[in-house]
């Protein structure tokens, strides 16, 4: 069973900066990777960012040099600075961890944040 908490959300001006966070609990063996999502209002949840145990880091077109995404290891912590905001990046933004155990891989969730940013 993992937990995972997510903190950080907020209402921002547009050209302001928020930094998510997202840290997992429980019973794992390895984290194959970290990432973030959001889903804006009648939209479908959408992929943002990730983060691979090695550093390797990946984003959606949208965000590419206004988000960066890192991980601290030793905290089971993945972050999401988030600068030069717009306000189409208004959305509930979710962290994603994939785990492992001896027996399984498990894709694990969090609660999700709001993220409003005004025009």
């Amino acid at each position: 069973q993992v937990q995972l908490v997510e903190s950080g959300g907020g209402l921002v001006q547009a050209g302001g900066s928020l930094k998510l966070s997202c840290a997992a609990s429980g019973s794992f063996s390895r984290i194959n990777a970290m990432r973030w999502y959001r889903q804006a209002p009648g939209k479908q949840r959408e992929f943002v960012a990730a983060i691979t145990s090695g550093g390797t880091t990946n984003y959606t077109d949208s965000v590419k040099g206004r988000f960066t995404i890192s991980g601290d290891n030793a905290k089971n912590t993945v972050y999401l600075q988030m600068n030069s905001l717009k306000p189409e990046d208004t959305a509930v933004y979710y962290c994603f961890f994939q785990t492992t155990t001896v027996w399984r891989t498990y894709n694990n969730w969090g609660q999700g944040t709001q993220v409003t940013v005004s025009s």
